[in-house]
């Protein structure tokens, strides 16, 4: 199952969210197919411009299209002429209004730079492929690339006619460690085409960023966090004090000190106060057997 499902269609709700974020009625065939249309063409338009993924919202008749490239420079153009120009056709084809923005992926988290995204990285292997390049020794640059940028595990896989070969065939190579089947499990999934004299060979690419936790359990573990802090809220309160955030933990502190200050007086009168009484006995005793003498 883990190598028929797409990896992200297999965690989608679970710990990644949708790529398109709208409501529609009747006429969800069509915004499908416009989603669909507006993917492909700027893909096609901008073919080397390093496209990672292309989010769309919807708010009535507003769209909004996140682009997130390794190349903003390219997907702008010279004083914003390309993304007007992207911006004119799409709006031409939805008959509403658009507007396009780019993310740069130089500057977001360090899961997301362009030497750990499967899709950049496909999209590399199959340049290469175009370029006749050897296939091995492409698919292993793009597995040291990723695991040299902090990535926990890199699958790489190719198909066709590998080499020029008579019988198309299927290759592929791993480092690390790629848990398909763990749900939380952040596993980045890129595909390309190459397309070389000798036919198209596909490209795929796995890369894994780690564990991370489901939103059911953040927030059960937040729910506990908060009803545990209640429980104290309400305990200091009983005992006089109605302080919140740090005032509860110094008050807690000073009240386990106090008691322990209390605990350990009583222990040394105890272990006095029979020395004492032992003492006084003696003496009694002691007294009445010279009155008897």
């Amino acid at each position: 199952m883990g190598h028929k499902v797409n990896p992200y269609g297999f965690r989608l709700g679970v710990i990644y969210p949708w790529k398109s974020n709208w409501y529609a009625g009747r006429d969800y065939a069509d915004q499908l197919h416009e989603d669909i249309w507006v993917r492909k063409h700027i893909r096609t338009r901008l073919s080397r411009a390093g496209i990672s993924s292309i989010d769309i919202e919807r708010k009535g008749d507003q769209i909004w299209v996140f682009i997130r490239t390794a190349r903003p420079g390219i997907v702008i153009g010279r004083k914003g002429a390309e993304v007007d120009r992207l911006r004119k056709d799409i709006e031409r084809y939805t008959k509403k209004r658009v507007d396009v923005k780019v993310e740069d992926m130089n500057q977001a988290a360090s899961e997301s730079r362009p030497e750990t995204d499967a899709a950049l990285l496909a999209q590399g292997v199959a340049e290469q492929l175009a370029g006749r390049v050897a296939f091995r020794r492409a698919m292993r640059r793009c597995v040291q690339t990723a695991m040299r940028s902090g990535a926990l595990g890199v699958r790489v896989a190719v198909a066709g006619r590998l080499g020029g070969s008579e019988m198309g065939r299927r290759e592929w190579y791993r480092e690390g460690r790629v848990p398909l089947h763990t749900l939380r499990a952040k596993v980045d999934f890129g595909t390309a085409e190459a397309k070389t004299t000798f036919g198209v060979c596909g490209v795929k690419v796995w890369v894994y960023h780690g564990d991370e936790v489901p939103r059911r359990e953040q927030d059960t573990e937040r729910a506990l966090a908060r009803a545990h802090a209640s429980a104290q809220q309400v305990d200091t309160g009983n005992r006089g004090g109605g302080a919140l955030g740090e005032d509860i933990v110094e008050a807690t502190v000073t009240a386990d000190i106090a008691a322990g200050d209390e605990v350990a007086a009583k222990v040394e009168a105890a272990v006095v106060e029979p020395s004492v009484e032992a003492a006084t006995i003696e003496a009694q005793a002691g007294g009445t057997e010279e009155e008897k003498a």
